[in-house]
């Protein structure tokens, strides 16, 4: 079987191995796609001692299996359906969870990998394979904060800082939710073009024409979430979705002298999935131009620059199973 190493400072290597041995409880998915994620980009410039890639679909290829077969997402935490929070719900908040697919367990930047059989997640047919991974970050972690936000604030304008895939899907949800008007911050002229042929009107940060009920922060960056704190009307929620070792924040008088709520959506829970696939197939043909490059093993470390850089939306690797 052939993987991906993540060595650090931008490089990969593509490595052979004897694949994945599950243990009891656990498949072998034959890896179709594997999204990339704004989120490996730190395993890219670290190094990774495990094979990274969380956004993955497969078909599963465990003989005697009820799943045998079928095409499958992988759902990242690894949750054991027994504690207080799966029971009532929120399997992405499992209590006993030490593990994500891709992080702390190999991933799917390779061509098979052992899934925990609860973090099965049966594709619906009528769903492209190279659409699947777009339901769980791009869809699943941006619905599951824009969702929350919406028993706090029914609607009217909102802003969005960053246009990456997050932010992205962010303003996808945003729209299809009834929102009206959506600003949208993002410094990167090719994602800031592509948010604007979704309808998101660009806006300077340093110059923001308003102050809005919802807020999304999608970058994990100091200055973004500074000014998604002041940018917050009284009374309204800012969503931070953006990740980041440790952040620096200064409590201005814009920030300070107002009340507001304050949403983290980490991921999503599995009851949400259908929702989920619900608004991917609403808008499936926008989706469908998220997904803008498909590249095997070979060529994952160009992709990557190329992502890092800004130049692509939602590319992935793609095996073809």
């Amino acid at each position: 079987m052939q993987h991906a190493s993540f060595l650090g400072q931008g490089r990969i290597r593509i490595d052979s191995s004897n694949g994945p041995e599950p243990v009891a409880g656990e498949v072998v998915l034959r890896v179709s796609a594997c999204a990339l994620c704004g989120s490996d980009l730190r395993p890219l410039r670290q190094g990774w001692p495990t094979t990274p890639g969380h956004e993955i679909v497969g078909v599963v290829d465990s003989p005697g299996h009820r799943l045998t077969g079928r095409r499958c997402l992988v759902y990242i935490p690894v949750h054991c359906g027994r504690c207080e929070c799966c029971r009532a719900g929120d399997t992405h908040m499992c209590e006993t969870m030490t593990q994500l697919m891709g992080w702390q367990r190999p991933g799917g930047y390779a061509e098979a990998v052992a899934v925990p059989e609860q973090c099965l997640i049966p594709v619906p047919d009528d769903i492209p394979t190279e659409l699947a991974p777009l339901l769980l970050d791009t869809i699943g972690t941006a619905g599951h904060g824009v969702r929350l936000a919406r028993r706090i604030v029914a609607g009217g304008p909102a802003l969005v800082m960053g246009a990456g895939p997050i932010g992205l899907g962010a303003i996808m949800v945003l729209r299809r939710l009834g929102f009206g008007t959506i600003h949208v911050v993002e410094p990167q002229a090719h994602r800031r073009e592509f948010a604007a042929s979704f309808g998101a009107v660009p806006v300077e940060a340093a110059a923001l024409p308003q102050r809005y009920p919802v807020v999304v922060e999608a970058t994990g960056k100091d200055a973004a979430r500074q000014a998604a704190l002041e940018a917050v009307k009284p009374r309204g929620a800012v969503i931070q979705l953006g990740e980041s070792d440790a952040w620096a924040i200064s409590e201005t008088r814009r920030i300070r002298l107002k009340d507001f709520y304050y949403i983290r959506s980490f991921y999503f829970p599995l009851n949400e999935f259908d929702d989920n696939v619900a608004m991917l197939r609403a808008d499936l043909a926008e989706y469908r131009r998220f997904v803008d490059a498909r590249v095997p093993l070979a060529g994952l470390e160009t992709l990557f620059a190329e992502f890092a850089a800004g130049r692509r939306i939602k590319p992935q690797l793609s095996l073809g199973t």
